[in-house]
């Protein structure tokens, strides 16, 4: 059959060959394939990189499509010829190339923005924040006759900044910093300043019988034009309730010209219960849970426990009482194997009736977290974060996290990230401070715990980590037990705060006071972690090896947040030196820092050159001095990366590496340069009387000189809070004296 006549047009022969109808056909079909991929995507959340390259292997498949459709479009009765196949295979050869080459191209890309910056994997979807809508959901009127009904209200409009947090497309302020704007005389455009939006939310909520109605505006906080209203009057049920609620947030997504994924659509639309009773228990609930005391964490347990008998299949309430459990361990002194295997089971419930629930898997992560599996936490706060990114308290644990881990740049920039979500949040701006002090931003820490003082004066914990910043980065031991005071004062039923001021007590030379507030905790529980560790430094101190033996191997067998790991293998470290038994002290270390150990050469990070430098002693007795020194210089490169003082500074290590080396001269230099400084610990003593690495340079007169002026430092400050009047205002500091 020839091609065609002469006249023919090179229309003509592309409609006789079909070639214009496959190409139409294909590029229908493409179109509708790729509308398949996007949705499942976005419903199973893929990255977009996968959309990408359907997009791209589907052009690819266009030229191939139109050399079919020229060859066999005319009922089939021409062939393909070898130079046919020869194009064929050259265009699916270039299309397979490139998409190789993009793939390759965009992994090594992401590889190397991870590997330059740890915080990255984290962080890179807030480059753009400052781009993204951003709003603030300012506390609901109440337009009832009855007073009882504020937490109703509180619910609602919790519940509506709750289903805005979700929609990722837009920047939401959290609940605690838009409470302090409640019965606010400001403007709109000074609230906007304030929380750094542009738009704000007001509202309010009348409860009458049986009926509820809902007002919502929108307002831009430039203009103070409104931007939408809205008014709901339904009959009062929970699903009634719900899907005002998901009509408000799909509302202001369409005002602020937002996109809402499948996945966002989905999880908005969810009707989390249908009691109302149930929903109520569970506001009142999270309002307890946000006080962070003893007290109101056992009084939300209970609420949450209420509302899931109440409703068995409310997901929500299930995370509630996971995290009110768990919480209670650091505050209120739980006892954490039982307090967390009950927490354990709710979240997994929570996570079975919605494996979306971003609130569950955070809660699932403070559950490892306080049994110091931080490596197993952190892909579970990512995945909270990834289903919710503004999840202030997501980034807050993550923060705390990470920098149980060592990375303390980006715990440090999680932590920033929970502030400009959360800006007016006491708990979240102490966590900022805690980790500013971890990179030794002292001045710049001090002033972000005084503004969590300011914004609630009543949380304890500001107290403590301007207490725990001036005794060990300022050497203001003075001011910092008034301080720990306050804070026990404020929250008496937490250990922790115990463990600190006992510690500050220690390090002072107060021993007296120490034990006293020591026995006191041990009474109270004698299972606590922190209490143990503090009680073994107490038994130490005072050459009770015994005893402080009998806390250390009560601490390794705990699997708690409270325990510092590094301090119970020194314990015991020293007890099998003086036994000489190398290899329970090596095979020990090697359980707890397996990478320390188990590869050549070894590796070292945030959490483990304390290790490698305690270890050491036991290899160098062993006579595996290679893997000592090695061990050694990698420690050294580790510790010129962060600071001397804090609790998260390196200290004296220097010192220790000197002395392991043998060079006596470094060692008492870098002892005094750090006295100068205004290290005084923690465990100053201690390192003074037994740790085995500065054995060497222990009866050097320079060596005895440098305790012997901390020791005189010490009672000049102890003289100081003995004449300390106890109505005195409390120092929160300013720049380093």
């Amino acid at each position: 059959m020839t091609d065609a006549t002469d006249g023919d047009g090179i229309w003509t022969r592309l409609r006789r060959r079909k070639v214009v109808q496959w190409g139409l056909a294909y590029a229908a079909g493409a179109w509708g394939l790729l509308q398949g991929v996007q949705f499942l995507a976005e419903a199973f959340e893929w990255p977009t990189r996968v959309l990408k390259l359907s997009t791209f292997a589907l052009l690819v498949g266009l030229p191939v499509v139109l050399v079919l459709a020229w060859y066999h479009g005319d009922r089939g009765e021409q062939r393909i010829r070898r130079i046919e196949l020869a194009i064929i295979a050259l265009l699916l050869l270039l299309g397979g190339g490139a998409l190789w080459l993009y793939g390759h191209r965009s992994a090594q890309t992401q590889t190397a923005a991870t590997a330059a910056s740890p915080a990255a994997a984290l962080t890179a979807n807030t480059a753009a924040a400052d781009t993204r809508p951003s709003i603030a959901v300012l506390p609901f009127e109440n337009r009832s006759d009855e007073h009882k009904d504020a937490f109703f209200v509180d619910g609602i409009h919790d519940d509506i900044l709750t289903q805005l947090t979700k929609i990722g497309a837009m920047k939401v302020i959290a609940r605690t910093s838009v409470e302090q704007f409640r019965d606010t005389k400001l403007s709109t455009k000074e609230i906007g300043e304030k929380l750094g939006v542009t738009r704000v939310l007001e509202g309010s909520v009348q409860r009458a019988g049986d009926r509820v109605r809902v007002t919502a505006q929108l307002i831009d906080t430039a203009s103070d034009a409104h931007l939408w209203a809205e008014s709901y009057d339904r009959e009062l049920t929970a699903a009634n309730i719900f899907a005002i609620q998901s009509g408000v947030a799909t509302s202001i997504a369409a005002a602020l010209e937002t996109t809402l994924t499948a996945a966002e659509k989905a999880r908005v639309n969810i009707v989390p219960t249908r009691n109302l009773a149930a929903w109520e228990a569970f506001q009142l609930g999270r309002q307890r849970m946000a006080r962070r005391t003893a007290d109101t964490l056992a009084d939300a347990e209970q609420f949450f426990q209420r509302a899931i008998d109440l409703d068995p299949r409310f997901a929500r309430a299930y995370a509630g009482l996971s995290d009110s459990l768990t919480l209670q361990i650091e505050h209120a002194g739980a006892q954490p194997d039982v307090t967390l295997a009950r927490a354990d089971a709710a979240v997994a419930t929570a996570l079975e009736l919605d494996p979306n629930l971003a609130e569950a898997w955070a809660a699932s992560a403070l559950i490892r977290s306080f049994r110091n599996q931080n490596d197993r936490a952190d892909p579970l706060y990512r995945r909270a974060i990834a289903l919710n990114p503004n999840y202030a308290a997501a980034y807050q644990r993550f923060s705390r996290n990470t920098g149980g881990l060592g990375r303390r740049d980006e715990a440090l920039a999680a932590a920033e990230k929970a502030v400009e979500l959360d800006p007016l949040s006491a708990i979240v701006n102490t966590d900022v401070g805690r980790a500013l002090m971890s990179v030794g931003r002292f001045d710049e820490a001090a002033d972000r715990l005084r503004r969590a003082n300011e914004i609630d004066p009543e949380m304890p914990m500001p107290y403590r980590q301007l207490g725990v910043l001036d005794a060990y980065a300022r050497n203001r031991f003075a001011d910092a037990v008034p301080l720990l005071q306050k804070a026990a004062a404020l929250d008496p039923d937490n250990p922790i705060l115990e463990f600190y001021l006992a510690r500050l007590h220690l390090d002072l030379g107060d021993d007296v006071e120490a034990t006293r507030v020591i026995e006191a905790a041990r009474k109270r529980w004698p299972d606590h972690g922190a209490v143990l560790m503090v009680s073994a430094e107490m038994h130490m101190n005072a050459g009770e090896w015994n005893a402080a033996l009998k806390d250390a191997q009560r601490l390794l067998a705990l699997e708690s947040w409270a325990v510092d790991i590094d301090d119970v293998l020194r314990w015991l470290r020293d007890a099998d030196l003086k036994q000489g038994d190398h290899q329970a002290a090596r095979l020990r270390y090697a359980k707890a820092y397996p990478a320390l150990l188990g590869s050549t050469p070894p590796t070292i990070d945030g959490s483990s050159w304390q290790a490698a430098i305690d270890v050491a002693p036991v290899l160098q007795a062993a006579g595996d001095r290679a893997t000592a020194s090695a061990l050694l210089d990698r420690a050294e490169q580790f510790i010129r990366t962060i600071p001397r003082l804090g609790l998260a500074g390196f200290g004296i290590s220097d010192v220790e590496i000197h002395a392991l080396r043998g060079d006596k001269a470094k060692a008492l230099a870098a002892l005094r340069e750090a006295e100068m400084a205004g290290w005084r610990g923690p465990y100053w003593r201690y390192y003074r009387d037994f740790d085995p690495t500065l054995a060497s340079i222990r009866d050097e007169p320079e060596f005895k000189a440098v305790f012997a002026d901390i020791e005189r430092d010490m009672a000049r400050q102890r003289a100081e809070i003995a004449k300390r009047p106890k109505d005195a205002p409390l120092d929160l500091g300013g720049p380093s004296k």
